[in-house]
């Protein structure tokens, strides 16, 4: 195993389309960590750290933002806008049918168009979370001394940084490998374990030690289920067409399709982490700015997050919902099955046409109700562990374990498809 893993390493090193597009990561890695330590104008530092380690909800927004917002940084609102655009486009080919025949049925150019909407409709998104934000923090004392045109120009900075991620997201997936906006999540995750660990460290007592190794063991185990999870897939058997030509004698072969437990990947916890944080974004940006009438609203929402069974709750319905949308759109068993018959391959003991495309529908459904219920189940064992403990950090680690466990599984294994491909 150890001399295979070398053999994968050499193929990775030794291909330069490889060293290039995995340079390409790490550059962009550099630049956005370069533009995460670069803090708008105005910030008081002290009262930052103050209103961090009193606000559980903006630490759950930091993390979601690439690590931006803990410094309040040019970059603070991270790839949220971008992604808030795009769940809005993706329910969109479920409301409205040209949005879904665009995005499905128009081919390479639909995608292209589909992708150029969300990137238009990212800019208000990310002026409209700006002006929120920044009128909270300016109401908590946190940025001050500014005048109506020093804020506008910090809301520009900080919609101009979103957007920067944003491009630096796409070029990541076009010249690197694998999911640029995940990839930058990720890079902000690991970027800040060297602060918690120091933190932990200096802060830890030693009554607290039973805990943190209980901790430890949950979190081997987390990563232990996701990796065993994430690899598992069903096959469906696949055989082709037996042709004779002359005295040849074609077709005949037999394979499979696999079926991923989980399909979709990362992608429905950042959703559904993005819907949850959307409301209390909402509100208390209008809250700061003064509009009347929001205060009880405010409140009552703050209750709900505080509410670890009530939140934990909506978290994994969300992720299990999200897991099913998320499928349904990138994985679409009718043009499975009509790509299977124009190959001439077959399901065994299935009809070629609508019935190999129910057939494989159903697989689906069924195979991806394991897969979302276990995404779900993970998502909310740190807010099971803060019912039974009353300990609310283990919120933010847990949420950032399976999002940079699931987004490392994701790059290594396309990594390995890559140096498998030059390989052959």
């Amino acid at each position: 195993m150890i001399n295979a893993a070398i053999h994968k390493l050499k193929i990775i090193f030794g291909d330069s389309v490889l060293r290039m597009r995995l340079a390409f990561i790490f550059i962009a890695f550099i630049i956005f960590r370069i533009l995460a330590a670069v803090p708008i104008p105005g910030v008081d530092e002290v009262r930052l750290q103050q209103f961090f380690s009193n606000n559980q909800f903006f630490g759950l927004l930091s993390v979601f933002s690439g690590g931006g917002f803990s410094t309040l940084s040019l970059v603070m609102l991270g790839v949220g806008p971008y992604i808030t655009a795009s769940i809005i486009m993706q329910l969109g080919t479920v409301i409205f049918p040209a949005v879904k025949r665009m995005y499905t049925e128009d081919g390479e150019a639909g995608r292209t168009k589909f992708i150029s909407i969300s990137r238009m409709l990212t800019i208000p998104l990310a002026v409209l979370q700006g002006v929120a934000f920044l009128s909270l923090l300016q109401s908590q004392g946190i940025i001050g001394g500014l005048s109506s045109f020093e804020f506008m120009v910090n809301v520009f900075l900080v919609a101009a940084g979103s957007m920067l991620l944003m491009w630096l997201g796409e070029l990541i997936t076009e010249f690197g490998i694998g999911n640029g906006v995940s990839l930058i999540i990720f890079a902000g995750i690991v970027a800040s374990v060297p602060a918690g660990v120091s933190q932990l460290l200096f802060t830890a007592t030693t009554a607290q030690i039973p805990a943190y190794i209980g901790f430890f063991v949950l979190a081997m185990a987390t990563i232990f289920a996701v990796v065993t999870v994430s690899e598992g897939e069903r096959s469906i058997p696949i055989a082709y067409a037996r042709a004779v030509r002359g005295t040849a004698t074609t077709g005949g072969a037999a394979t499979y399709l696999p079926i991923r437990l989980l399909q979709a990947g990362v992608i429905p916890i950042i959703f559904a982490l993005s819907l949850i944080l959307l409301p209390q974004m909402i509100l208390s940006g209008l809250s700061a700015i003064g509009i009347p009438g929001l205060a009880g609203a405010l409140a009552g929402y703050a209750a709900f997050s505080a509410n670890p069974w009530a939140h934990g709750a909506v978290y994994f319905v969300l992720v299990v919902m999200f897991t099913y949308f998320y499928t349904s759109i990138t994985f679409e068993p009718k043009r499975v099955a009509d790509n299977l018959q124009k190959s001439g391959a077959f399901v065994p003991g299935v009809r070629p046409g609508r019935e190999t495309e129910e057939y494989i529908g159903n697989v689906v459904n069924r195979v991806t109700l394991p897969g979302a219920t276990f995404l779900g189940l993970i998502a909310v064992i740190p807010f099971i562990v803060q019912g039974l403990t009353g300990i609310t950090a283990i919120l933010i680690g847990g949420t950032a374990l399976l999002i940079a466990v699931t987004v490392l599984l994701d790059l290594i294994r396309k990594i390995d498809a890559q140096a498998s491909l030059r390989e052959y």
